[in-house]
Protein backbone atom coordinates (compact mmCIF):
# COMPACT_ATOMS: atom_id res chain seq x y z
CA UNK A 1 0.00 0.00 0.00
CA UNK A 2 1.11 3.79 -0.81
CA UNK A 3 0.79 6.00 1.87
CA UNK A 4 1.91 9.51 1.04
CA UNK A 5 3.74 11.87 3.80
CA UNK A 6 4.49 15.79 3.32
CA UNK A 7 7.62 17.67 4.88
CA UNK A 8 7.39 20.43 7.96
CA UNK A 9 9.82 23.17 8.46
CA UNK A 10 13.40 23.45 7.08
CA UNK A 11 12.47 21.78 3.72
CA UNK A 12 12.39 25.36 1.91
CA UNK A 13 15.16 26.71 -0.60
CA UNK A 14 15.08 29.81 -2.99
CA UNK A 15 13.29 28.53 -6.48
CA UNK A 16 11.21 26.28 -4.84
CA UNK A 17 7.67 25.84 -6.85
CA UNK A 18 8.82 27.94 -9.74
CA UNK A 19 9.21 25.09 -12.41
CA UNK A 20 5.77 23.89 -11.35
CA UNK A 21 4.47 27.21 -11.63
CA UNK A 22 6.29 27.96 -15.13
CA UNK A 23 5.14 24.35 -16.36
CA UNK A 24 1.81 23.92 -15.27
CA UNK A 25 -1.34 25.82 -15.78
CA UNK A 26 -3.41 24.39 -12.84
CA UNK A 27 -0.21 25.19 -10.71
CA UNK A 28 -0.11 28.51 -11.96
CA UNK A 29 -3.43 29.15 -10.87
CA UNK A 30 -3.14 27.80 -7.56
CA UNK A 31 -0.31 29.56 -6.54
CA UNK A 32 -1.86 32.73 -7.84
CA UNK A 33 -5.13 31.80 -5.45
CA UNK A 34 -2.91 31.60 -2.37
CA UNK A 35 -1.00 35.18 -2.99
CA UNK A 36 -4.64 36.19 -3.48
CA UNK A 37 -6.16 34.58 -0.18
CA UNK A 38 -2.43 35.66 1.88
CA UNK A 39 -3.19 39.13 0.41
CA UNK A 40 0.44 39.28 -0.71
CA UNK A 41 2.58 37.70 -3.67
CA UNK A 42 4.10 35.37 -1.42
CA UNK A 43 5.28 33.60 -4.99
CA UNK A 44 7.92 36.51 -5.31
CA UNK A 45 9.67 35.39 -2.52
CA UNK A 46 9.43 31.59 -2.83
CA UNK A 47 10.99 31.97 -6.16
CA UNK A 48 13.34 34.90 -6.03
CA UNK A 49 13.64 36.18 -2.41
CA UNK A 50 16.89 35.41 -0.04
CA UNK A 51 17.35 33.02 2.03
CA UNK A 52 16.65 35.23 5.29
CA UNK A 53 13.11 36.30 3.79
CA UNK A 54 12.36 32.72 2.81
CA UNK A 55 13.55 31.44 6.75
CA UNK A 56 10.86 33.98 8.81
CA UNK A 57 8.04 31.68 10.08
CA UNK A 58 5.51 33.36 8.86
CA UNK A 59 6.54 33.31 4.52
CA UNK A 60 8.67 29.77 5.57
CA UNK A 61 5.44 27.77 6.49
CA UNK A 62 3.22 28.95 3.96
CA UNK A 63 5.78 28.33 1.49
CA UNK A 64 6.38 24.62 2.44
CA UNK A 65 3.16 23.69 2.26
CA UNK A 66 2.01 25.09 -1.02
CA UNK A 67 4.68 23.64 -2.54
CA UNK A 68 3.98 20.04 -1.32
CA UNK A 69 0.28 20.50 -1.61
CA UNK A 70 0.31 22.09 -5.17
CA UNK A 71 3.02 19.55 -6.31
CA UNK A 72 0.49 16.84 -5.04
CA UNK A 73 -2.57 17.91 -6.37
CA UNK A 74 -0.42 18.20 -10.16
CA UNK A 75 0.29 14.73 -10.36
CA UNK A 76 -0.93 12.84 -13.00
CA UNK A 77 -3.70 9.92 -12.93
CA UNK A 78 -5.16 11.74 -9.77
CA UNK A 79 -3.53 9.50 -6.62
CA UNK A 80 -5.57 8.22 -4.60
CA UNK A 81 -3.17 7.50 -1.19
CA UNK A 82 -3.92 4.47 1.09
CA UNK A 83 -2.64 6.75 3.86
CA UNK A 84 -0.79 9.91 4.45
CA UNK A 85 1.14 11.81 7.25
CA UNK A 86 3.32 14.92 7.45
CA UNK A 87 5.94 16.40 9.86
CA UNK A 88 5.07 19.09 11.94
CA UNK A 89 3.34 21.36 9.51
CA UNK A 90 3.23 18.65 6.79
CA UNK A 91 0.30 17.38 8.68
CA UNK A 92 -1.67 20.17 7.30
CA UNK A 93 -0.65 19.24 4.09
CA UNK A 94 -1.41 15.98 4.35
CA UNK A 95 -4.83 16.85 5.75
CA UNK A 96 -5.34 18.64 2.51
CA UNK A 97 -4.06 15.73 0.43
CA UNK A 98 -6.48 12.88 1.84
CA UNK A 99 -9.36 15.68 1.78
CA UNK A 100 -10.13 16.67 5.70
CA UNK A 101 -9.38 20.30 4.27
CA UNK A 102 -10.07 22.54 1.65
CA UNK A 103 -6.88 24.21 -0.35
CA UNK A 104 -8.30 27.98 1.09
CA UNK A 105 -8.97 26.11 4.84
CA UNK A 106 -5.68 24.40 4.74
CA UNK A 107 -4.12 27.25 3.68
CA UNK A 108 -5.31 30.31 5.80
CA UNK A 109 -4.75 27.69 9.19
CA UNK A 110 -1.03 27.09 7.99
CA UNK A 111 -0.71 31.13 7.80
CA UNK A 112 -2.98 32.04 11.28
CA UNK A 113 -0.06 28.96 12.47
CA UNK A 114 2.49 30.52 11.13
CA UNK A 115 1.80 34.03 12.58
CA UNK A 116 0.90 33.14 15.99
CA UNK A 117 3.98 31.31 16.23
CA UNK A 118 5.92 33.84 14.70
CA UNK A 119 4.53 35.77 17.50
CA UNK A 120 5.23 33.61 20.43
CA UNK A 121 8.67 33.30 19.21
CA UNK A 122 9.36 36.78 19.85
CA UNK A 123 7.91 36.59 22.89
CA UNK A 124 10.29 33.93 24.29
CA UNK A 125 13.98 33.97 23.19
CA UNK A 126 14.44 30.20 22.67
CA UNK A 127 15.77 27.26 19.84
CA UNK A 128 16.23 23.95 19.32
CA UNK A 129 18.48 20.89 18.87
CA UNK A 130 19.25 17.79 17.16
CA UNK A 131 21.18 15.26 19.70
CA UNK A 132 22.54 11.87 17.33
CA UNK A 133 23.32 8.63 18.88
CA UNK A 134 21.43 8.74 22.63
CA UNK A 135 18.58 6.96 23.73
CA UNK A 136 15.51 8.60 23.30
CA UNK A 137 14.32 7.22 27.10
CA UNK A 138 18.18 9.12 28.27
CA UNK A 139 17.10 11.97 26.67
CA UNK A 140 13.68 12.81 28.52
CA UNK A 141 15.53 11.86 31.83
CA UNK A 142 17.70 14.40 31.11
CA UNK A 143 15.19 17.13 29.79
CA UNK A 144 13.66 16.72 32.94
CA UNK A 145 16.42 16.72 35.09
CA UNK A 146 17.27 20.63 33.58
CA UNK A 147 15.36 23.43 35.60
CA UNK A 148 14.38 25.59 32.28
CA UNK A 149 11.88 24.73 29.91
CA UNK A 150 13.41 22.19 27.44
CA UNK A 151 11.64 19.03 26.13
CA UNK A 152 11.98 15.99 23.44
CA UNK A 153 10.01 17.77 20.42
CA UNK A 154 10.92 15.11 17.49
CA UNK A 155 11.25 11.54 17.74
CA UNK A 156 12.91 11.84 13.78
CA UNK A 157 14.50 8.28 13.73
CA UNK A 158 15.50 5.97 16.17
CA UNK A 159 19.34 8.02 16.16
CA UNK A 160 17.90 11.62 16.37
CA UNK A 161 15.98 13.41 18.29
CA UNK A 162 15.48 17.37 18.38
CA UNK A 163 14.90 19.14 22.01
CA UNK A 164 13.25 22.20 22.25
CA UNK A 165 13.15 25.14 24.83
CA UNK A 166 14.80 28.22 26.23
CA UNK A 167 17.86 29.53 25.21
CA UNK A 168 19.80 28.23 28.45
CA UNK A 169 17.98 25.10 28.91
CA UNK A 170 19.42 23.72 25.48
CA UNK A 171 22.52 24.97 26.39
CA UNK A 172 22.13 22.81 29.63
CA UNK A 173 20.78 19.85 27.36
CA UNK A 174 23.22 19.90 24.74
CA UNK A 175 25.95 19.90 27.34
CA UNK A 176 24.20 17.38 29.46
CA UNK A 177 23.11 14.94 26.56
CA UNK A 178 27.05 14.92 25.26
CA UNK A 179 28.55 14.11 28.73
CA UNK A 180 26.16 11.32 28.61
CA UNK A 181 27.34 9.99 25.75
CA UNK A 182 25.36 11.51 22.43
CA UNK A 183 27.65 11.38 19.51
CA UNK A 184 26.64 15.09 18.52
CA UNK A 185 24.33 17.67 19.70
CA UNK A 186 23.81 20.33 17.27
CA UNK A 187 22.10 23.32 17.42
CA UNK A 188 19.22 24.53 14.62
CA UNK A 189 18.77 27.66 12.56
CA UNK A 190 15.38 28.09 13.78
CA UNK A 191 13.95 30.91 16.23
CA UNK A 192 11.76 29.44 18.35
CA UNK A 193 11.26 26.65 20.44
CA UNK A 194 8.64 24.37 18.32
CA UNK A 195 6.52 21.57 19.89
CA UNK A 196 7.30 22.64 23.50
CA UNK A 197 5.13 24.67 26.48
CA UNK A 198 6.81 27.87 24.95
CA UNK A 199 4.72 27.97 21.80
CA UNK A 200 1.34 27.41 24.14
CA UNK A 201 0.19 31.47 23.72
CA UNK A 202 0.58 30.24 19.80
CA UNK A 203 -1.55 27.53 20.64
CA UNK A 204 -4.93 29.00 22.06
CA UNK A 205 -4.66 31.78 19.28
CA UNK A 206 -4.51 28.67 16.64
CA UNK A 207 -7.22 26.59 18.39
CA UNK A 208 -9.79 28.96 17.69
CA UNK A 209 -9.23 29.25 14.04
CA UNK A 210 -9.39 25.47 13.94
CA UNK A 211 -11.88 25.06 15.78
CA UNK A 212 -13.43 27.63 13.38
CA UNK A 213 -12.57 25.84 10.46
CA UNK A 214 -14.60 22.81 8.48
CA UNK A 215 -13.13 19.65 8.60
CA UNK A 216 -14.69 16.83 6.19
CA UNK A 217 -13.85 13.27 7.17
CA UNK A 218 -10.47 12.24 5.21
CA UNK A 219 -10.80 9.66 1.91
CA UNK A 220 -8.18 7.19 3.80
CA UNK A 221 -6.72 7.38 7.34
CA UNK A 222 -4.18 9.85 8.53
CA UNK A 223 -1.33 9.28 11.07
CA UNK A 224 -1.17 12.27 13.50
CA UNK A 225 2.05 13.50 15.30
CA UNK A 226 0.71 14.09 19.16
CA UNK A 227 0.43 9.82 18.84
CA UNK A 228 1.48 8.41 15.76
CA UNK A 229 -2.08 6.72 15.48
CA UNK A 230 -4.20 6.99 12.65
CA UNK A 231 -7.59 8.74 12.64
CA UNK A 232 -10.46 9.29 10.12
CA UNK A 233 -12.75 11.57 12.46
CA UNK A 234 -12.74 14.75 11.70
CA UNK A 235 -13.20 15.90 15.90
CA UNK A 236 -10.07 13.70 16.77
CA UNK A 237 -8.03 15.22 13.81
CA UNK A 238 -9.11 18.71 15.48
CA UNK A 239 -8.35 18.36 18.71
CA UNK A 240 -4.72 16.54 17.71
CA UNK A 241 -4.03 19.59 15.33
CA UNK A 242 -4.61 22.08 18.21
CA UNK A 243 -2.50 19.23 20.82
CA UNK A 244 0.23 19.27 17.76
CA UNK A 245 2.14 22.76 18.58
CA UNK A 246 2.87 22.21 22.22
CA UNK A 247 3.24 18.34 21.75
CA UNK A 248 6.16 16.24 20.49
CA UNK A 249 6.06 15.05 16.79
CA UNK A 250 6.25 11.24 17.35
CA UNK A 251 7.09 10.55 13.52
CA UNK A 252 8.76 7.15 14.51
CA UNK A 253 6.11 5.68 15.84
CA UNK A 254 4.21 6.74 13.00
CA UNK A 255 5.84 5.31 10.34
CA UNK A 256 5.84 2.27 12.13
CA UNK A 257 2.11 1.76 12.77
CA UNK A 258 1.70 3.16 8.99
CA UNK A 259 3.88 -0.02 8.29
CA UNK A 260 1.90 -2.62 10.44
CA UNK A 261 -1.33 -0.99 8.77
CA UNK A 262 -0.08 -2.17 5.57
CA UNK A 263 2.43 1.02 3.99
CA UNK A 264 5.01 -0.66 1.88
CA UNK A 265 6.22 2.38 -0.32
CA UNK A 266 6.28 6.25 0.68
CA UNK A 267 6.05 8.65 -1.37
CA UNK A 268 7.55 11.92 -0.02
CA UNK A 269 6.03 15.00 -1.94
CA UNK A 270 6.84 18.21 -0.80
CA UNK A 271 10.93 20.38 -1.01
CA UNK A 272 13.88 18.65 -0.04
CA UNK A 273 14.35 14.83 1.00
CA UNK A 274 14.43 14.62 4.75
CA UNK A 275 11.69 12.14 5.61
CA UNK A 276 12.62 9.65 2.81
CA UNK A 277 16.25 9.30 5.20
CA UNK A 278 14.17 9.40 8.47
CA UNK A 279 11.85 6.71 7.21
CA UNK A 280 14.94 4.86 6.03
CA UNK A 281 16.50 4.82 9.03
CA UNK A 282 13.08 3.72 10.56
CA UNK A 283 12.95 0.57 8.70
CA UNK A 284 15.11 -0.17 5.43
CA UNK A 285 12.68 -2.85 4.17
CA UNK A 286 10.13 -0.01 2.72
CA UNK A 287 10.53 1.56 -0.61
CA UNK A 288 11.09 5.06 -0.41
CA UNK A 289 10.26 7.68 -3.49
CA UNK A 290 10.70 11.71 -3.60
CA UNK A 291 8.47 13.49 -5.72
CA UNK A 292 9.28 17.43 -5.65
Amino acid sequence: MKAYVFPGQGSQFVGMGKELYDSNPKAKELFEKANEILGYRITDIMFEGTDEELKQTKVTQPSIFLHSVITYMCLENDPQPGMVAGHSLGEFSALVAAGALSFEDGLKLVYKRAMAMQKACEVNPSSMAAVLNLDADLIDQICESIDEVVVAANYNSPNKVVISGSDKGIEIAMEKMLEAGAKRAIKLPVGGAFHSPLMDPAKEELSIAINETHFNTPVCPIFQNVDGNHNTSPETIRENLIKQLTSPVRWVQSVKNMITFGATEFVEVGPGAVLKGLISKIDRNVTTQVIN
